[in-house]
């Protein structure tokens, strides 16, 4: 159980295989963890490609389910993440990888593109998480009412103001679309992306086709492809080719 620490911040993570750097994002929004590829996700991602790549996931800071702690930044939530994503990637000795996240894993996948776009060679968004404008509020009012309270109980030197606070700059500071980037953006991105919709609340299928659309180097993958689960492995091996075609020989 190998742990990065950068100042006051602790990081738990995992490796699995080899070959070149694949960073696997877990799902779960930000009770994240590595738990999440053997309990809810659709496939274990770090099992499917360990016998070709070398495999890094890790727990979300302050997930309550999780190992990694860190301070609540509440000007900067999402460059936090970015700043462990990538912090994590540099104390392991990689430049460039590869990077797939799931849900949650999205927005840091754009965040980190934004941050250090020469880095990534290419990037599976799995499930995305997006702004749904018939429930606008949904991230901010579910991470009040399921992470917020667990975390603050754990930790006497945070209180809930401090999570709404930190909640808002995530979540309210720009509703809309991927939250970290802009469309803009994402039409100017020339990184390799492949896109596996979902269509659930916090994960809209208009969000991730308007990705595709945009994006000028993207693939989709069949959708739905979550359901029926004979659907799941027709999934996993486009999102193998794709990241053999755009591994670095």
């Amino acid at each position: 159980m190998p742990f990065y620490t950068k100042g006051n911040v602790r990081i738990h993570y995992e490796e699995r295989g080899s070959g070149f750097p694949l960073l696997i994002l877990p799902g779960g929004g930000l009770n994240s963890t590595i738990k999440f590829f053997t309990t809810t996700s659709p496939f274990d991602a770090m099992e499917e490609f360990k016998n070709e790549y070398r495999c890094i996931t890790l727990d979300c800071r302050n997930a309550n389910t999780g190992q990694s702690t860190g301070p609540l930044e509440i000007d900067r939530p999402w460059d936090a993440y970015t700043d462990d994503h990538l912090g994590l990637m540099d104390h392991l000795g990689i430049d460039k990888f590869l990077v797939m996240g799931f849900c949650i894993g999205a927005p840091f996948i754009w965040n980190m593109l934004k941050r250090a776009p020469n880095r990534i060679v290419a990037a599976v968004h799995a499930q995305p998480s997006g702004f749904r404008a018939s429930i606008p509020d949904w991230f901010h009012s579910n991470n009040m009412a399921n992470w917020g309270p667990k975390l603050v109980a754990g930790r006497p030197e945070l209180n809930m103001e401090m999570v709404d606070a930190f909640l808002t700059k995530m979540y309210r500071a720009n509703p809309d679309f991927v939250f970290t980037v802009s469309r803009d953006f994402v039409k100017n991105c020339k990184t390799p992306i492949l896109v596996m919709p979902d269509d659930s609340d916090p994960h809209p299928y208009s969000v991730a086709m308007e990705v595709a659309d945009l994006a000028p180097n993207s693939e989709v993958s069949i959708y739905p492809w979550k359901d029926p689960k004979d659907h799941v492995p027709i999934a996993v091996e486009h999102a193998r080719t794709f990241l053999r075609k755009h591994t670095p020989k």
